[in-house]
Parts: C-alpha cells; structure tokens; sequence
C-alpha cells in the first residue's frame, strides 16, 4: 500500500505530488531529501526510514522517483511499481526529464489517477490505460546542427536522411498527426560491457548484458516475429550449425513472448503492446567473440616531489566506417586529487 507519490528533480524541487491516503506530513518531501544528500556515498540506499514512514525511490532520468508507506510492504513491489512507472511516463511523455515533467505534469497525474486507487495500484499496462488516458502529451524538440547533417546541397535527400535518427522512438505514443505521429515499430539492440582492464593493458575480465526491446507505435499490432541468427546458442554446451556460433551464456524473455518456433528456427513471436517492453535479455561473460571496442593504456608514474601522477590513453579500435559518439570516460579517484 502507497502512501505518497512524488517526483523530486536533482535540486530537490517537487515536480509532482499526490497524497493517496491523506493525513501525511508537509515536511515529508524535504525530509526524503535531506536524508539523500546528507549521505556520502554515491549511490544512497532505496529504501529509508524516517520516524515511523519508509522512502522508497529510483533515480531515472535524473530525477527522484519516489514512494512512501508506513505498512509491512514489500519494497521489491514498491520499486518495481516505481520502475514501471517511469516506463509509463517515458512511454506517454516521449522521454525523461525535469523539463519534460514540468510539461506534461497534468499527464503524469492523470496516469497516477489511473494506476493507483487509494495507494493500491491497478494496472500499468499501456494497453489498458490507452482507453483512459485522454491528455495528449506536449513535446518540445530543441534545434540542434546535428539535424542539418542529413540535408544534402540545396536541401537535397542524403543516403542518411533515409535512415531513421536515434532520437525516432522518443516521442510520446499517443502522438497525433499533428506531432508527427506515425504507425511504426522500432526494435533497439542495446549492450553494456564492463570491462576490467590491467596496468599492462590485457582485458582481465569483461561481461556484456545486452537487451532487444520494441517500441510500438501502433494502436493494434498483430503478431511479429523476430528472428536471430541461426547459430545462437545459449551456454557453451548448445551449439548449433557449422558457422561461427552467437553464444550467450544466459537469456530471458518477455512473458508474452511465444517460443514455439525457437528451439528450431530462432524465431521469437508476439503481439506487442503500445509502447515499450524489453522482449530479450541476455549476458556474456569473459569468452566475448571480438575485442572490446576500446582499449585503455594506463601508465602511473611518482615524480620527485612525492606526487602520483597517473595517464589514461584511450584508443579506439572500431573500424574507419564505424564512428563512437557521446564517448564518456569517467575516472574515478580519491578526495584532493587534481587534474
């Protein structure tokens, strides 16, 4: 049972409110915050107390997604629930920020009518809140040169402009004409790989946790089928075919996805919902198929004056028709040291 749900941005501002219950206290958002950035570590604990109420929170699109209950409640079902929340949101709104909230918070309140009745929570399925959820979402694009890539001399079409940016799923799905709403289905292949590197340069270690998600844009979709190389095998014991196998170690899928044609073809089935869902998850560990596309040269030096000095080159190994953007390489180190 939730007491209280709110959204917090980075600054501490409340960007949505609503009591569930009644009876709560007006300090109660202020205090959530000051528990969390009085902590020093860098990723504070879910769930906190405060006298007899327990904070319950994620951190999604930097912003504090937070719920309260004074009940025996399971927090695994409160952070799940918040976690399908921010799904719905970036489902209707297009995408997470504090801008974006400030925008559509008649939206997200009429969501929160929707999902919870009394801090019991009813459904958080597209599907069904389509036939509910009347406000249309408002968007606001910022202009960026990045757009004017893809135009060609006096406006001509570019072999890029027939390709479909990044940014085409992140829009609301309830999007009308107007807003350049579509019939579409996009699927996204998105891989994380952490990698432990050694003073000499070798990879010691390196896991990769890999998703396939669809995002609809369509009202009704009859079945799709998704189909994998043929060589996948899951663990190292089930290889298939002749070729060069496509192993991971272990998978999951969606619970409305129908594996009848798997075992034989690869072929994942399903009627996917409007928005976004995670239709496969899997993960590698150690024995990846190519190098990394990154490798780290460290070198740690002590000059005379007792000081550590430590160089970090990063080179890319991609190859020249595949380019990396957004590269973020975050070191950390320990308090008083200087760049």
């Amino acid at each position: 049972m939730i007491g209280q749900i709110f959204i917090l941005s980075s600054k501490g501002d409340r960007l949505i409110y609503k009591d569930f219950r009644g009876g709560a206290g007006s300090d109660d958002v202020g205090s959530f915050y000051e528990k969390v950035t009085a902590l020093t570590g860098d990723q504070p604990p879910v769930v906190m107390t405060h006298k007899d109420l327990n904070f319950i929170h994620v951190r999604q699109g930097g912003l504090y997604w937070v719920a309260t209950t004074t009940h025996d409640s399971s927090p695994f079902t409160v952070v799940e629930f918040l976690n399908r929340l921010t799904a719905l949101v970036k489902d209707y709104c297009g995408s997470l920020s504090e801008k974006l909230v400030q925008m559509n918070f008649a939206l997200i309140y009429e969501l929160l009518d929707e999902v919870l009745d009394y801090g019991y929570v009813q459904t958080t399925s597209s599907d069904v809140l389509k036939n509910f959820i009347q406000t249309e979402a408002v968007s606001s694009r910022p202009f960026s040169l990045f757009d004017l890539s893809n135009v060609g001399l006096f406006g001509a079409d570019t072999q890029q402009s027939k390709v479909a940016p990044s940014s085409a799923a992140a829009r609301p799905i309830q999007s009308s004409r107007e807003q350049g709403g579509k019939s579409e289905i996009f699927v996204d292949v998105i891989e994380r790989m952490s990698v432990v590197i050694g003073s000499n340069g070798v990879v010691m270690k390196a896991d990769v946790e890999g998703e396939i998600k669809v995002k609809c844009y369509m009202s009704s979709c009859s079945e799709m089928r998704i189909g994998l190389n043929e060589e996948f095998s899951i663990g190292k014991s089930q290889l298939r075919g002749y070729g060069a196998a496509v192993r991971v170690d272990e998978c999951s899928f969606h619970e409305a996805v129908r594996l009848d044609e798997f075992d034989s073809q690869r072929v994942l089935r399903l009627c996917p919902s409007p928005g976004e869902q995670t239709v496969m998850q899997y993960q590698l560990s150690n024995d990846l198929p190519s190098a990394p596309p990154f490798r780290l040269f460290p070198t740690v030096e002590r000059d005379s004056g007792g000081r550590l000095l430590m160089y970090m080159k990063l080179r890319c190994d991609l190859p020249p028709k595949t380019a990396a953007i957004n590269v973020c390489a975050t070191v950390p180190v320990p308090k008083g040291s200087v760049r």
